[in-house]
């Protein structure tokens, strides 16, 4: 039988153990079963020890990186022999090495979930970017919690998260714990358009939007500038026009662009900066690994390097 283990992650006092105390009073993970919780630092909350003995928890603590070791984790197996694991991951220890870390036999990760304070996650991104955005490409959930419907700009919220980790669900609580409705993203543009021209600073936001929401654009006409990248391995008639953005820190650039399909392909050289007007079509493209736009070219121009060619998503 398999051990599923449930990994908590996010900074101190980001709401992590808030959130599997409710875990736990809700008995989505837990139930009957023997549970147990491994706690990786000592936050501000505790769980009341009467609602773990109630539930059926055990809990160990660990606050040496160190000893958070396959040794340790057998041991707990041997002395607790649970039925599921829980553990409140220390903020300040990069999550993908958790994600490589071996774990005792039947043991088998089952979700990431990562809570986060909104109102310092800027704070955050803008002085620890490389950790939270270790934490964040791990991550398959994560909560928002504290967010201020009035102040709190969840847009700026989505994008540095998407940017990472395109696949996370993304859920967010206001200060009282409801569950807030992000609603329809606010484009600075008109999707609307027939011919959608997307302008040098907004890039970023056209690119993660066309690869989250594709049949807005289905069928539709753009225009972007961007820098051309050819590879050997793209068939004939095909490039990439695209922008370099930062999605971690400055040794994290990434280029991002969808594959454009041209007759004029063979034409252009790497790094030259076009003015592309293409047919947005989705298709199924092995260098997507699965379903993504294509960019049929109607027309290409030169192009002047933009002032600003590096792209944010703050």
């Amino acid at each position: 039988m398999q051990v599923p283990v449930y990994l908590i992650t996010g900074f101190l006092e980001s709401g992590k153990t808030t959130f599997i105390e409710q875990v736990i009073l809700e008995g989505n993970f837990v139930e009957d079963e023997k549970t147990l919780l491994i706690l990786t630092e000592e936050g501000e909350a505790e769980i009341e020890p009467k609602l773990l003995e109630q539930y059926n928890v055990d809990v160990v603590t660990v606050e040496d990186k160190e000893e958070f070791t396959l040794d340790f984790l057998k041991k707990c197996r041997r002395e607790h022999r649970p039925q599921q694991v829980i553990i409140e991951y220390n903020g300040m220890w990069p999550v993908s090495e958790f994600i490589r870390m071996q774990l005792p036999y039947r043991w088998e990760l089952f979700q990431v979930v990562t809570t986060v304070d909104a109102s310092t996650f800027q704070l955050y991104m803008n002085n620890m970017r490389s950790l939270m955005a270790d934490i964040l490409t791990c991550t398959q959930m994560a909560i928002f919690n504290r967010c201020n419907e009035e102040t709190t700009d969840i847009s700026y919220l989505i994008r540095n998260v998407k940017v990472l980790n395109s696949k996370a669900e993304l859920i967010f609580e206001a200060e009282n714990g409801d569950i807030l409705d992000p609603g329809e993203d606010i484009l600075p543009y008109d999707v609307n358009q027939d011919v959608i021209e997307i302008d040098d600073d907004n890039y970023g936001i056209w690119y993660l939007d066309a690869l989250d929401h594709g049949e807005r654009y289905e069928g539709k006409d753009v225009i972007i500038k961007g820098m051309v990248f050819r590879s050997k391995n793209f068939e004939d008639g095909y490039f990439v026009p695209g922008r370099m953005a930062m999605t971690c820190c400055a040794d994290d650039i990434t280029f991002l662009g969808f594959l454009c399909k041209s007759k004029f392909a063979s034409r252009l050289k790497n790094k030259q900066w076009v003015r592309v007007t293409a047919t947005v079509r989705l298709e199924h493209r092995d260098e997507y690994h699965g379903i993504g736009p294509v960019l049929y070219a109607k027309r290409i121009e030169k192009a002047i390097k933009p002032e600003e060619d590096m792209v944010y998503f703050n």
